[in-house]
């Protein structure tokens, strides 16, 4: 008996220490990032294994720039549009989060309401289409998730995201943190960055994008492969309008 507890002490002595050198793993790697530009994400390794997987032509195009060379309009569309309080909060807006779980509430009671049962027996079913949730996740939050972390939801892993996420905040400058995020995040199939997406879509550089393309860009970040395929939709148009009347009241970080 003895012995048994012994063995399971130890191996709890070695979780734990497996557990503390992953995290001091993850901790160096941000911390280098202070002056290292990371060469990719994990999210973006994902993606060129699943299009390697599936025998699809691998169309990649991303080239960094400094944030400096990635217009002040793009910046304030992307902090509008994504995480408003970017440069307030310390990585976790715990009120965008408590106001994304009630909107979440009320779109599965609307959904729910909306699911009639038939009205006699073998009568068709009609399809329950899921509710439209959105989330709370800061800019902070989702360059965690993409930069370090598997796409898998689960409650490890999203206590993994909040550790990485502090660690952002603690090690990096809101500046530096806005400049990895917008050279990674994903413009749409293979396409990643801010120079990518605005030389694709609109021709130019990142530096020279104006307040409606800017807005553009912006409003397809949530669902950039969707939004990829009808870039000019009247949804994108709509959206981007919106965004663009925010941009004036947005703070950069300095």
């Amino acid at each position: 008996m003895k012995n048994s507890w012994r063995q399971v002490l130890r191996f709890g002595a070695l979780l734990a220490l497996s557990l503390l050198a992953l995290q001091a793993a993850f901790v160096l790697r941000i911390a280098l990032m202070a002056v290292l530009d990371p060469q990719s994400t994990t999210f973006q390794r994902s993606e060129m294994w699943r299009l390697v997987a599936q025998r699809r032509p691998l169309m990649w195009a991303q080239q960094w720039v400094d944030l400096p060379q990635v217009s002040p309009n793009l910046q304030r569309a992307v902090i509008a549009s994504e995480d408003a309080a970017f440069v307030e909060h310390v990585g976790v807006d715990w009120e965008a989060i408590e106001r994304a779980w009630e909107r979440n509430q009320r779109e599965e009671a609307r959904a729910a309401a909306r699911a009639k049962p038939p009205p006699r027996a073998g009568a068709p079913v009609r399809t329950r289409h899921p509710p439209k949730l959105v989330g709370g996740s800061t800019i902070t939050q989702q360059l965690a998730k993409n930069l370090l972390l598997s796409g898998e939801r689960a409650a490890v892993r999203k206590a993994q995201e909040l550790v990485l996420t502090l660690a952002l905040e603690g090690l990096l400058s809101k500046q530096r943190i806005l400049e990895i995020y917008l050279n990674n995040v994903e413009w749409g199939e293979g396409l990643f960055g801010a120079q990518a997406a605005a030389r694709y879509y609109f021709r130019v550089d990142a530096s020279r994008l104006g307040p409606e393309a800017s807005a553009r860009l912006a409003v397809m970040l949530p669902a950039p492969k969707l939004f990829e395929r009808a870039p000019g939709s009247a949804y994108v148009a709509e959206r981007a309008a919106v965004i663009a009347a925010r941009m004036g009241a947005v703070d950069l970080p300095r």
